[in-house]
């Protein structure tokens, strides 16, 4: 599993705590955000997670292939913005990391305050274009809906509880399966 933007790395923290058969790689390109999550995993002898700083633009090579399952929680800024267009850069890097049958799960909230990003809220009538900018790198829509509230604490999100999300903000889930 791969927690894309994983931030101060809880969810890596959590699910690997609670998957120890499952390897769960937490990037981010703020390394000094996971800091803390380093010494939680060191702290808790966890040998089945792997923090990496690098861009969603610049994956890893390393990672080619390797998740059956990538997660995105409430991303922002270049990641936030390259989902929502489906940005090459990161469209191509989720192909090249994901094998056949893999899915890709983002929990996204656009509003006013990322006015700054020139990105309009979200919408269910983005839907036909997200499966459109997504195809051509093998991606597939199978999913563009509300989130659920149990979908979000799922998420082990602290930003998403800074921003409110759910509660006070409109969370969209984004599913995408990588092809065969």
């Amino acid at each position: 599993m791969v927690d894309l933007g994983a931030g101060d790395g809880s969810f890596v923290v959590a699910t690997a705590a609670a998957n120890p058969a499952v390897l769960v790689i937490g990037i981010d390109a703020h390394g000094l955000a996971m800091a803390r999550a380093g010494r939680h995993l060191q702290r808790r002898r966890l040998p089945n997670a792997l923090l990496v700083e690098a861009r969603a633009e610049e994956l890893p090579a390393e990672l080619d292939g390797l998740a059956g399952d990538v997660r995105v929680h409430f991303p922002w800024g270049s990641l936030l913005r390259g989902l929502v267009e489906a940005d090459p850069r990161i469209a191509s890097g989720l192909a090249r990391i994901t094998r056949p049958g893999a899915r890709v799960t983002a929990l996204l909230s656009v509003t006013e305050r990322e006015r700054g990003l020139e990105l309009a809220p979200l919408n269910a009538s983005l839907g036909e274009l997200l499966a459109a900018r997504y195809a051509p790198f093998g991606l597939a829509l199978s999913e563009w809906r509300p989130a659920s509230d149990s979908e979000i604490a799922a998420a082990r999100s602290s930003w998403a509880k800074r921003l409110g999300a759910g509660a006070h903000r409109e969370t969209w889930l984004l599913r995408l399966v990588a092809g065969a």
